[in-house]
């Protein structure tokens, strides 16, 4: 079999974990970095080289937060299988089981640049189910997940509370569905203790809700926690440091009045959507200015669109916006890239321009963060799988 190398010369390269490089060189061998440097960086014999002058090579944009392939657009209800409401407790449903990779934004994330995401159940049940990190490219979500399950999605807040509460069953309120999660927990830890305490070969029943819910207590997989206002965020830490798993906020629209809470406590926040109405009470603090506050405190921060509440194209300009209201630019970027591939436990492949690391990157025409800028050509694991066509 023979070898693919694949060498852009010539660019302005933005690795994220070092800084910039001016007429830089990347080089991709069989879909893994091996070289990233200046002009002076040898390239190969043999190597397809992508002359980049006067461009931007970038890596993949990472969207942690989105509803991609469950809830397909212009679909209607044939397509929207976000929320399996009809159980407060659902531990057990996958994103991974729902996904369709023939939807169309998946088209419209490679072309603007977001090569990677993070697919979540939605927010109406207490407890939604599991999260799964995919790249935007394939004929099935099987060869384009790389981690799954990559957390556990819950939800504090209006979102079950009303869902439930118009059923007249519980939980109808907050104290309600801090509830259902805290006795789920109950019953894992409990699960946990049955399969120890099991003599040597002898069976226990398998239980695929409490199952999903050990691996978050054994800090297997992330606790993917949906709240908007900071008595909720408040509540997802209470929590947390009750049962000792690891704690991921989602949306966070108050959480900058927490900031140096949620800093010391090591928390990332995935904040957003940014660009959307104040469409209900818990996000009438919604503000581009939230992701700089954040981050001055501390927080490491992601920028998420929620796709499709955002479109994902639009995930660039929210960093762009917020880096106007007075986010540091390259928290920005970090925001868009390493920052999102940590939260997801796929850092190790993808979120810089590292030798090592997979080769999923996009040469734009010009700086990602100036709106009048586009992605020419994307390449994921080194095959171009986009390129601009005026």
């Amino acid at each position: 079999m023979s070898t693919h190398i694949l060498a852009l010369t010539g660019g302005r390269v933005l690795p994220i974990d070092a800084e910039p490089i001016d007429e830089g060189v990347v080089v991709i061998t069989d879909g893994r970095i091996t070289a990233v440097g200046d002009s002076g960086t040898p390239v190969p014999d043999g190597a397809d080289i992508v002359d980049a002058t006067g461009k931007w090579i970038v890596p993949g944009l990472i969207d942690a937060h989105v509803h991609l392939g469950v809830h397909e657009e212009g679909e209607g209800w044939a397509g929207q299988d976000t929320n399996e409401m009809t159980d407060p407790v659902t531990s057990h449903v996958r994103a991974l089981d729902a996904i369709n990779p023939a939807e169309i934004g998946f088209a419209d994330a490679v072309a603007a640049g977001v090569l990677a995401v993070n697919v979540n159940p939605g927010s109406g049940n207490p407890i939604g189910g599991q999260t799964v990190a995919i790249k935007c490219v394939g004929r099935t979500v099987d060869e384009m997940a790389m981690r799954a399950p990559s957390g556990l999605k819950s939800a504090l807040g209006e979102n079950p509370k009303r869902v439930y509460g118009d059923k007249k069953q519980t939980p109808s309120t907050r104290l309600g569905t801090a509830a259902v999660i805290r006795g789920a927990f109950v019953d894992a830890a409990n699960y946990k203790a049955k399969l120890a305490a099991a003599e040597d070969g002898k069976p226990v029943d398998r239980d695929l809700k409490l199952e999903a819910l050990v691996r978050v207590l054994d800090r297997e997989i992330p606790w993917r926690q949906h709240c908007h206002r900071a008595d909720d965020i408040a509540t997802a830490m209470r929590i947390a440091e009750e049962f000792g798993y690891e704690l991921v906020i989602d949306h966070g629209t108050e959480a900058h009045l927490l900031a140096d809470v949620i800093a010391g406590k090591g928390i990332p926040v995935i904040i957003g959507p940014l660009m959307v109405s104040r469409s209900k009470v818990e996000v009438r603090n919604r503000s581009i200015q939230n992701p700089g506050l954040l981050a001055a405190a501390g927080v490491t921060i992601a920028i998420t669109t929620d796709h499709p509440v955002v479109p994902i194209s639009h995930l660039v300009h929210q960093a762009a916006f917020a880096v106007k209201e007075g986010l540091d630019r390259t928290t920005a970027l970090e925001s868009l890239t390493i920052n999102p591939a940590r939260i997801m436990g796929v850092d190790s492949r993808l979120g810089s321009l590292t030798v090592g690391k997979d080769g999923d990157l996009c040469v734009w025409s010009g700086d990602p963060l100036d709106v009048y800028s586009r992605v020419e050509v994307a390449y994921i694991e080194g095959e171009e799988v986009y390129r601009h066509q005026p």
